[in-house]
């Protein structure tokens, strides 16, 4: 990919980010859900935005995500492993319910997954 083609694919999803930032906060009782995708790996955090804290974290780098999600697992399914123990650490935190922020991306695929995977672990937004 060209990189003036990247800068601008870039930029419109920063833009797309501040968008949803200016109407998505987490407060103490309600979290933000907060996830970012990169080409290769996928990332949650749930963060109280009123003293800018993040509270509980996930990716699938870490060999629980890898071992539930199983050996070779595709990227949608590790997305969706990485919601549910986002999840299961933010109940465990004493959180059932949060903010959903998708970083700007466009809610599809490994965004998706993510939401998906989190509400059928019981967590609400």
């Amino acid at each position: 990919m060209p990189r003036v083609k990247f800068r601008k694919k870039l930029s419109i999803r920063k833009r797309r980010h501040v968008r949803v930032r200016a109407k998505v906060s987490g407060t103490t009782q309600r979290p933000r859900l907060n996830v970012f995708r990169s080409s290769a790996h996928i990332y949650a955090q749930v963060i109280d935005d009123t003293v800018g804290n993040t509270l509980v974290a996930a990716s699938d780098l870490e060999a629980e995500v890898k071992e539930r999600a199983g050996e070779g697992a595709a990227k949608a399914a590790r997305a969706k492993v990485v919601g549910q123990v986002i999840a299961e650490r933010a109940k465990e935190a004493g959180f059932d319910a949060v903010v959903f922020d998708r970083g700007g991306f466009l809610y599809h695929g490994r965004v998706r997954a993510v939401a998906e995977g989190a509400r059928e672990a019981g967590l609400q937004f």
